[in-house]
């Protein structure tokens, strides 16, 4: 007998055993009184229940174990919300209780707890959320011009789609650019041309990467990034086209500098420059160079992928539903006509057609997850003691499909949005950029946008599908931090005006 083997053999199950035995003692010691969660593995936590329909699981736990419980990602534990009511205590009732952002490995790993969007330090959040509100109300977003500005890219579009010619295409990045620009021209006070090489540059850095961390390999790094910073694979690509990203931003940035006017700012940049040369000396000041690159990251990310996905599916749901679509063409003609543009101020005259938008941002579910949240301190919260520093995902996708508060919460649906007269109806489960303090900054630009931008598409061009309706898949692509949809082609031809 070899007794150094068989020594060797014991030692290890020895140690095995004793670190399976801390690790246990240290889950039930720190979280004793967290909700209930499908059993954890040691390491692993819950991956091998994961497996799948990331966004349906979760969905599952919260029938199965309530509107509260607890998984885990590795050894992380993380706090599972789901129903309207659960949602908006969190979000909006409580919000205070979190408020603080929560991890996201993804961006964490690039933005290093800078930026606006993916900071949990508080003061930070606070002081770039108080100043971006600011410096995009005074460049443009939620005043008369920011209507014009995106009337006028309206415009572009539709030539840009007259140049298709009627032809089967993949729209993705030509509807992606619209709103880019709209971002381009707040941040850097200019707009781009279409075939502008750093426009579409940007575009492929933020929807390659942006659909990298919404599929599964996102997801595996987002629940063991320790372990897959290290693993060769397709999300490398992320952070590769992060640093593509930071480089145009750095370029911009310093485009400003060179000719800054303190007394004449142009855009956000200009006026974060401004801000930062006011504060030099003052040690704590958040307006760095840092914190501009990446709160300039972030809201790339926000201003283009949000918008350019929701009008992709939006033309994806007309082609599948002709019936819905035609109503809502029907309206656009009898409420605009041909020979203008819409306008905002139409939109109350159109009940229907906002009734279709509305149901398209719910029925997409495009941020299933919203942006995870932390607990800024200990809490006490239905009965549960959670600690300070835990994360939540707030499912805005059960909220936006509760039953309870749309009448067809799994069919698309505009009837969700009409009362019984066929006038429009609101509904506080529509949270579909979240609520309460940390709601999407953009909110009334995405509202803006969406109406303007799919109004005009729909006045000017019958919609053609290469495959008969029946047969288009409005499933998503992929299902994780967003969903995302299928590629699809689609022709545009013009209507006679």
């Amino acid at each position: 007998m070899d007794y150094s083997e068989d020594s060797t053999f014991l030692l290890t199950l020895c140690i095995s055993c004793l670190f399976l035995a801390l690790w246990a003692k240290n889950l039930i010691w720190k979280n004793g009184n967290l909700p209930p969660g499908p059993r954890p593995l040691p390491i692993i936590g819950n991956v091998l229940h994961l497996r799948g329909d990331y966004i349906k699981i979760l969905k599952k736990f919260g029938r199965t174990y309530g509107d509260v419980c607890t998984i885990y990602l590795g050894s992380r534990p993380v706090i599972v919300v789901t129903g309207y009511k659960t949602v908006k205590e969190v979000l909006v009732d409580r919000g205070d209780d979190f408020l603080a952002r929560g991890d996201m490995p993804s961006f964490d790993a690039y933005c290093d707890n800078h930026g606006m969007a993916f900071t949990s330090d508080m003061h930070r959040w606070r002081e770039l959320r108080r100043f971006s509100l600011t410096a995009m109300r005074d460049f443009g977003m939620g005043k008369k011009s920011t209507e014009e500005k995106i009337q006028e890219e309206a415009a572009c579009l539709v030539m840009e789609l007259k140049r298709m010619k009627g032809t089967f295409f993949n729209p993705r990045e030509c509807l992606s650019k619209p709103p880019c620009n709209i971002v381009f021209s707040i941040m850097f006070g200019h707009r781009e041309e279409y075939d502008n090489e750093e426009l579409l540059n940007v575009l492929k850095y933020i929807s390659e990467s942006f659909h990298l961390i919404c599929s599964p390999w996102g997801q595996l790094y987002e629940m063991f990034p320790r372990i897959m910073w290290f693993v060769p694979g397709p999300h490398q690509m992320i952070f590769k086209n992060l640093e593509k990203l930071l480089i145009f931003v750095d370029k911009r940035i310093n485009m400003n500098a060179e000719t800054l006017d303190p007394d004449n700012p142009r855009d956000y940049i200009d006026a974060f420059l401004i801000k930062r040369e006011k504060e030099k000396t003052d040690p704590h000041s958040e307006f760095t160079l840092k914190n501009l690159k990446m709160s300039l990251l972030q809201i790339f990310y926000a201003g283009t992928e949000t918008m350019s996905n929701t009008l992709i599916y939006a033309l994806l749901l007309m082609m599948k539903y002709p019936e819905i679509l035609a109503k809502v063409q029907e309206e656009i003609d009898h409420v605009i006509g041909r020979n203008r543009g819409p306008m905002l101020q139409d939109r109350s005259k159109m009940t229907y057609t906002d009734a279709v938008i509305h149901e398209i941002q719910r029925f997409v579910d495009l941020l299933p997850l919203g942006v995870p949240r932390k607990t800024p301190r200990d809490i006490e919260f239905k009965g549960y003691n959670i600690p300070k520093g835990t994360n939540v995902f707030i499912m805005i996708s059960s909220a936006l499909m509760d039953p309870s508060c749309f009448p067809h919460p799994h069919e698309f649906n505009p009837q969700n949005f009409l009362d019984e007269k066929g006038d429009f109806k609101k509904n506080e489960a529509f949270l579909p950029l979240g609520a309460g303090k940390r709601v999407c900054l953009g909110e009334a630009l995405v509202r803006m946008e969406l109406f303007l931008f799919f109004v005009t598409i729909l006045q000017n061009f019958t919609l053609k599908s290469q495959v008969p309706a029946e047969q288009l898949d409005i499933t998503p692509d992929v299902s994780g931090f967003g969903n995302l949809p299928k590629s699809y082609q689609i022709a545009f031809t013009p209507k006679v005006q």
